[in-house]
């Protein structure tokens, strides 16, 4: 089910719901509230996250395959950009959460694709630097934007204040579930 209509801009002004408009999940409240004891507010907010991390993750899936990168390949790449472009490969595992013995097949890869290349550190004549190269800046940021424009194309139909409180709301919510250790 999508929306019946758009919200009218004066609903949108005083920050309510427009009454016309429906979305799937209010479909699903509907259909389930005489079947279960459910809070429409609580069910409808966890069901437009799950569906909204959902959408994000079918525009992420379609970016990686527009740029021919694989989920292991992003998350790679990313881990690297976010060292600035160069880290150890020790340092790359940690960050992606791997036996540091398992990073180098990921690295041989991105490195025949000509996404990474590994340099002797500068500092350590025993050590190997990895660089990301323009290539795979290119390629990682290409795949990245396609989520970052979904996002902003997203969240570009609330306000800048109401962008701030659903990042705090959302900031609440994540700290009960970080500090209830299900993550």
């Amino acid at each position: 089910m999508g929306a019946t209509r758009k919200p009218d801009d004066d609903s949108l002004d005083r920050g309510e719901p427009d009454p016309g408009v429906r979305d799937w999940t209010d479909g699903h409240i509907a259909r389930w509230s005489p079947v279960l004891p459910l809070d429409p507010d609580i069910e409808g907010a966890a069901t437009r996250m799950y569906r909204f991390t959902k959408h994000l993750r079918r525009v992420k899936e379609r970016g990686l395959s527009d740029y021919g990168l694989q989920q292991y390949e992003y998350d790679t790449l990313q881990a690297l950009a976010g060292r600035e472009g160069r880290a150890t490969p020790s340092a790359l595992a940690a960050d992606l959460d791997m036996a540091p013995a398992s990073i180098t097949g990921r690295l041989d890869a991105l490195e025949r694709r000509g996404y990474v290349r590994r340099t002797p550190s500068s500092t350590d004549r025993r050590r190997v630097d990895v660089e990301l190269t323009e290539e795979g800046r290119a390629a990682w940021l290409g795949a990245m934007g396609t989520v970052g424009h979904e996002e902003y194309r997203l969240l570009g139909a609330l306000s800048e204040e109401e962008r701030r409180t659903l990042s705090g709301l959302l900031r609440r919510v994540m700290y009960e579930a970080e500090a209830g250790g299900e993550e």
